[in-house]
């Protein structure tokens, strides 16, 4: 029997019962933030459910996680606790359940028209790693900037690589993002010059956000590290092409990375992610064996990009990809970045890096899309090499139910 909401769901919805993706927003602007979880277009204030006693579980019932700004207090009591809440929250929220649907007064007060809030970066973030993790991407960026002789490095296919990013520019969606200024470098013979960014792009990704973490010193386990992600979001990892291209020798990028990257404000759990599942890509060689796994798997979410030029009325599609094309898995990343010792708190967030895909159409920024700037996009009645002041770019994600 197919679970149903006593609270009216479109079918185009991202938002159904059966996904209830969990954020941080403000009832009105001046409000306190507090955690929420949306269902059709409307939140779900959980202080107002948690203060109703509707929280009644043995890990939930006492605990005051959800009188809090960030998600970070609830994140940390680890898996057993998601669980408890979503099936609470689906049992509170289902057809069948009059504990809400017929109590008028605790309705109107729990549940806010999602027009109306402002929504919240949902964790406090400690610290931000980005991963290299899509092969399509690797190869792409290889060619074209070293050249059909060693497009991917051998490493590469070792271990996931990554760096660590700068947490205090992570903002969340609808957040502006000023153009960067920075040393660039146009061709071998010229001079670096100072300016603002002339090759500014998006980058489709997704991250993982960190549940429980590892005191330093003690590796998580590929195979347990599924408990230690409480579920993914869609990022956009900002670049600064032209700045990041002069200075990422020898240590990697800087402020081509450094001035912003744009998450979405809703959490989606692993759990109502758990149907979607599919199987990850073979890897060659065979992965060292902390980094093999008992049981691969992927999530076959569909992503796609759209961009409004600026002046425009219409946005354009200009790239459509999928969670399942990335080459390690989160749970390699998050073990991984562990090995060495290394201690992940609640909140920290790991991004997969660029997901790019096998065809043309399903390249992950205007790097690829574009080949460097060497060919142009149309845009209905604007054309792009990279993006220009006032476009605006959506990131969207989906999941499809399989029909057997």
């Amino acid at each position: 029997m197919v679970l149903k909401s006593f609270i009216e769901v479109e079918a185009k919805s991202h938002f159904p019962i059966q996904n209830l993706p969990f954020g941080v927003f403000k009832p009105e602007p001046s409000s306190e933030a507090r955690p929420g979880v949306a269902i059709g277009d409307f939140v779900l204030d959980l202080l107002v459910v948690s203060k109703a006693g509707l929280f009644d579980g043995p890990i939930l019932g006492n605990s005051d996680c959800f009188f809090q700004p960030n998600l970070n207090k609830f994140l940390e009591l680890g898996r057993p606790a998601w669980k408890e809440a979503r099936s609470s929250l689906q049992n509170l929220l289902s057809a069948t359940e009059p504990k809400l649907r017929d109590n008028v007064n605790l309705r109107d007060k729990a549940l806010v028209p999602m027009c109306k809030v402002q929504m919240a970066l949902p964790v406090a973030i400690g610290d931000y790693t980005d991963f290299f993790c899509s092969m399509h991407h690797a190869k792409n960026c290889g060619l074209i900037f070293r050249g059909p002789a060693t497009p991917i490095n051998p490493n590469w296919f070792s271990l996931p690589i990554a760096y660590h990013g700068r947490a205090s520019s992570i903002v969340v969606s609808g957040t502006d993002i000023t153009r960067p200024k920075g040393q660039c470098h146009p061709t071998e013979n010229s001079l670096p010059y100072f300016g603002p960014s002339r090759k500014l792009d998006f980058e489709l990704e997704m991250a993982a956000v960190v549940g429980p973490g590892n005191e330093l010193g003690k590796p998580i386990s590929v195979d347990k590290a599924a408990d230690h992600i409480f579920g993914l979001i869609l990022m956009n990892d900002w670049s600064a092409r032209d700045i990041q291209a002069w200075e990422y020798v020898p240590l990697g990028p800087f402020l081509g990375k450094s001035f912003g990257t744009t998450i979405s404000p809703w959490i989606v759990t692993l759990d109502a992610l758990e149907p979607f599942t599919c199987g990850a890509p073979m890897q060659d060689p065979p992965p060292l064996p902390y980094l093999a796994e008992n049981e691969p798997k992927n999530y076959d979410i569909s992503l796609e990009v759209l961009v409004k030029p600026s002046g425009e009325e219409e946005s354009h599609t200009v790239t459509r990809s999928n969670f399942k094309h990335l080459y390690w898995t989160i749970t390699q990343q998050l073990s991984h970045h562990t090995i060495n010792g290394c201690n992940l708190r609640p909140g920290d967030i790991l991004g997969t890096g660029t997901i790019s895909g096998p065809e043309p159409d399903s390249l992950g920024c205007l790097l690829e899309l574009t080949w460097n700037g060497t060919k142009s996009l149309c845009l209905g009645g604007a054309t792009r090499k990279f993006l220009e002041d006032g476009d605006e770019v959506t990131l969207t994600g989906y999941c499809k139910v399989r029909v057997l």
